[in-house]
């Protein structure tokens, strides 16, 4: 493996985990007991989720594309815009970055797991779950918010940005996603995002902690994988000259 590929999966690492200590450290704070911003409601989620992108891209950015979501790396590549050889690699990189972020959140949070006895509470913070369970319903959101996402990240590219300020627009659409489609699922939108911190959940030693839910894990990984390819393949359809 070449230096400008190492250089660049420890930029997916570290984004993703950046964006996972964030992204769920605003869910802790928001739901576990007795911490300074509990009960602050779904619109500081979405806010810090949507921060948490802008913070994360603009960290990892100068090693790596910063995609920090399989979906991405797939979108990417479906699109023309990124080489096939390297999308498992990064694949493997986000989910490992997931894990690593939520694990600083556990250690973060330490006290607050204790203090919090529902244990669906809990998994929450780690991993999306849907409003009312219906699996089919449930990967159509997933497909159709990631969707979203790609299709708006690819379109990106074709604008001109002021330099530094695309990681913030990126940020929007992330709080835009979560404000107007993520109410189904809770939007993961990200393979990465869900599946390494529901390997922590399962893993770590979490006071009051019930089950990872692994069979609804396959939701939020086949959905966003969906909507980024039909996503990706609406892109190049496009009369792009």
């Amino acid at each position: 493996m070449d230096t400008t590929l190492w250089q660049q999966l420890i930029g997916e690492f570290i984004g993703t985990m950046i964006l996972v200590l964030l992204g769920d450290g605003v869910v802790a704070g928001s739901v576990l007991n007795k911490t300074k911003g509990f009960n602050t409601g779904w619109l500081m989620i979405t806010l810090g989720w949507g921060l948490a992108v802008t913070i994360a891209v603009f960290s990892s950015g100068f090693l790596s594309p910063a995609h920090l979501n399989p979906a991405v790396t797939l979108g990417m590549a479906i699109a023309g815009e990124f080489g096939w050889a390297e999308v498992f690699p990064y694949m493997a990189a986000q989910v490992l970055g997931g894990v690593a972020g939520a694990v600083v959140v556990w250690i973060h949070y330490m006290p607050h797991w204790k203090a919090t006895e529902d244990s669906e509470t809990i998994l929450g913070v780690f991993s999306t779950g849907p409003a009312i369970k219906s699996p089919v319903n449930n990967l159509v959101s997933e497909a159709i918010g990631t969707g979203m996402l790609v299709f708006g990240l690819l379109a990106f590219t074709q604008g001109e940005f002021t330099e530094g300020l695309n990681p913030i627009v990126v940020g929007l659409l992330i709080v835009s996603i979560g404000l107007s489609l993520g109410g189904t699922t809770g939007y993961a939108i990200n393979p990465a995002r869900d599946l390494g911190p529901r390997i922590a959940h399962q893993i770590l030693p979490i006071a009051n902690k019930g089950d990872s839910d692994w069979g609804y894990s396959w939701v939020p990984i086949v959905g966003p994988l969906i909507g980024a390819s039909l996503a990706a393949l609406l892109y190049q359809l496009l009369p792009l000259g």
